[in-house]
């Protein structure tokens, strides 16, 4: 059965933060909140995870796997990042974008598109995300939680607890999340194209 942790979305419960972040290291699955939607996270580097998480949503290995983030200071060290390209980001986050760029070698080879060799990064506007990347020290390996056959993400932490209590291991709830995934741009041609349309305004890529 997946632990239930009810986290204050304006003040998270640092003991709370702690035992998430320890489960991760740990191994651990979790659903939780972000700018966007819920996501799946886990570790990186956590094959165990990625599995679980391709399992979940039914992804073949063309999807894309997001690092997410807590600043540029940690992005940079994931994805090439040329300067023109690294002002188009920085004026967009913290927000509901997911960028895809070239990776570096830091990245896990099962985590890259097969052919591109490229991966999805972001930076979150959320007060509990940016909590847990805080103590957990490095990016969350994540994945929108979208179930298959299903239009919209789920919304609501309770509903992610019934439906999805014994493959996760973990599901931090903050609230309500939105509906609409990240807007995701790719820029690993070196121009900014538009993959998805999300909750990320696309008019500054446009």
């Amino acid at each position: 059965m997946a632990k239930y942790f009810d986290v204050h979305p304006e003040n998270p419960q640092p003991r709370s933060i702690s035992t998430v972040a320890d489960s991760i290291r740990s191994g651990a699955l979790i659903a939780y909140p972000t700018d966007s939607c819920f996501a799946l996270g886990c570790q990186l580097g956590n094959r165990d995870g990625l599995d679980r998480i391709r399992k979940i949503r039914n992804l073949d290995d063309r999807h894309h796997f997001t690092l997410v983030c807590e600043n540029f200071a940690q992005l940079g060290q994931f994805v090439q990042i040329d300067n023109d390209v690294f002002r188009a980001i920085k004026a967009a986050t913290p927000g509901s974008y997911t960028f895809i760029l070239p990776a570096t070698k830091e990245v896990p080879r099962q985590l890259l598109h097969p052919k591109k060799k490229t991966v999805g990064v972001r930076i979150p506007d959320h007060v509990v995300t940016q909590a847990l990347l805080t103590e957990l020290g490095e990016p969350l390996l994540s994945s929108t939680l979208l179930l298959p056959d299903e239009e919209e993400p789920l919304t609501q932490g309770w509903e992610i607890k019934e439906r999805l209590d014994h493959v996760v291991d973990a599901v931090v709830d903050s609230g309500d999340c939105g509906t609409s995934p990240t807007t995701v741009i790719d820029f690993s041609g070196g121009e900014a194209e538009i993959v998805r349309r999300g909750a990320g305004d696309t008019s500054r890529f446009e």
